[in-house]
Order: C-alpha cells, then structure tokens, then sequence
C-alpha cells in the first residue's frame, strides 16, 4: 500500500519514563501499519517546521465499528477507526513542539513508511534487543509475534535506569526479560549485548530482532552471525523527505564490493543485519 497523509488528532500525550509518548488518531494508517515502519511527522502548522521528523510506530490500536476509544469524542479526524503511538525524546525544536501538543490538537502525518519487520514462518523463539528509546517499535512487534505463537524474549538497555523504556510493559509481553545499563543502575552493568550470547544459547531463539543506535545493532548483527541465528535490524537515520527523493537517509551495503548505498526509508528501515557494511560506518560515526 502506498503512504497516506492524515491530519490526525492527538489522542493523548503522556510520559513514559524520560521520553514522551503521542497517541494519533489515524484511521488509514492504523489500517496498514506493520512492525518496523515509521511515520513522517509535521512538527507544527506553520513554516517554523519545514521538514517532517521520522519516528517508529510504537503501537497501534485498531477499532470495530465506527466507534473509537473510551471517551473520545469525533474532532477533526471524523470517526476513530484506529490509532497510532509514537515514543519520543525531546532534543530540539521540533520534538519540543511535540511534547506540547494537546488532545485534539492535530498532526500532519505521512505514513506507514519503509519496510517492516518480517515474522518467522512458523512459530519459533524470538529474541527482541532493543537500545533506548529505540526499544519503541520491538513492543508492536512483539505483539504481532505472540498472536503468531512465537516465545518472544526481551533484552533491553540503556545509559541508565531512566533511560530504558518501559521495561515493565517489556516484560509483560516478553517470556522473559533482560535489562542491562551502563552504569548499573538498573539490571546488570554492561552493554546490552554482553548476555546475547548466553541467551541465544539458553532460549534457542531462531530468530533476533533489533532497534537502538547503529553501533548496538552492528554489534548485535555481529553477536547473531557468529551464533548462525538470522538477525533483523531497524536503523536509526535521519529522514529528510521519507520517500527515497533526498537521499539522505543512505546506508552502505555488502559484503560485495564495490558497497551499493540504500536508502533506509524505502529498503529499510529494516534490514537483514548481514547486509550492512558495518565496517564503513564505524570510522565516522
């Protein structure tokens, strides 16, 4: 399905930890929307905020009828048929103006963009990695992977306990869950891919799942080669336009030589982790 734009209306805004987390009436791309796809969002109405931002679809909500959320009430969307949730760390301007939205305020939103997740064909263990806030679209998988009988087990860190998000929600959804921090304020001390090995070993997993910043998930890719277990990774770039027009958003990959660079909106942003050219990013980044 190509993207569509809605002018959505928030439903609610609230706080997850140290991030903020938007909920969008968005009926068309609730529809649609898929594990590791991403929506492009207006920050504001005016031309303050010419450029969309990209964020991962966290959640969605989907409703029979023509009804929509308790205590919601039709605004501007027009009936509420479904919802999409986005989780957000305020770093500029723009996410500011986000983080000040209101109910019923309304949204521009392009999506659901670029490509998902793909769910194992038969039911099998499922190791879910997730680095931040970037942990935000490994909760709708999750959930998409439990309607399919899949074990899903959870690894989330971060720099801090007040980093990490929502482990509580992880852990619900999880058979089991694993938190590290860096200054062991929460979980063990370490990076989150210091257990992978032991818990791919101990679950059996036969498949892993990632979403944080690039140098956790080269490291995760790395991890789950060397286990011989099949590993998919959503990237965290930058995504002026969203539609593959920019070209700003491009990742080296290989193993063959010369590396073709990809566009993460559209070949992305996940990707099979054996494909990227995690060699040529290191040095810059």
């Amino acid at each position: 399905m190509s993207p569509v734009r809605e002018l959505c209306e928030v439903l609610e805004r609230r706080r997850v930890g140290a991030y903020q987390a938007l909920t969008l009436v968005a009926p068309r791309i609730a529809e649609h929307a898929r594990p590791g796809q991403f929506v492009h969002v207006l920050a504001g109405r005016d031309r303050s905020f010419p450029l969309r931002r990209p964020f991962s679809i966290h959640r969605v909500e989907r409703w029979g009828g023509s009804g929509g959320p308790p205590g919601w009430s039709p605004g501007a969307s027009g009936a509420g048929l479904g919802a999409v949730e986005i989780v957000f760390d305020v770093v500029g301007a723009g996410t500011l103006a986000l983080s000040r939205l209101r109910p019923h305020d309304v949204v521009d939103v392009l999506g659901p963009l670029g490509r998902p997740f793909t769910p194992p064909e038969a039911p099998t263990g499922c190791l879910l990695v997730g680095g931040g806030y970037g942990t935000a679209p490994l909760f709708f998988l999750a959930t998409e992977l439990r309607t399919r009988r899949c074990r899903v087990d959870f690894v989330v860190g971060a720099a801090s306990a007040a980093r990490l998000l929502d482990p509580a929600e992880a852990g619900r959804l999880g058979h089991s869950l694993t938190v590290t921090t860096d200054d062991g304020s929460a979980g063990r001390r370490g990076l989150v891919t210091d257990p992978l090995p032991d818990l791919l070993a101990r679950t059996g997993a036969g498949q892993l799942y990632a979403c944080g910043p690039m140098p956790m998930l080269a490291a995760v890719s790395r991890v789950a080669a060397a286990a011989g277990v099949p590993c998919q990774v959503a990237v965290e770039e930058q995504m002026a336009c969203g539609t593959g027009i920019c070209f700003s958003c491009v990742l080296p990959l290989g193993p063959e030589e010369p590396t073709r660079m990809a566009r993460s909106c559209l070949e992305g942003p996940v990707f099979d982790g054996t494909a990227i050219a995690w060699a040529e990013l290191e040095p810059s980044r």
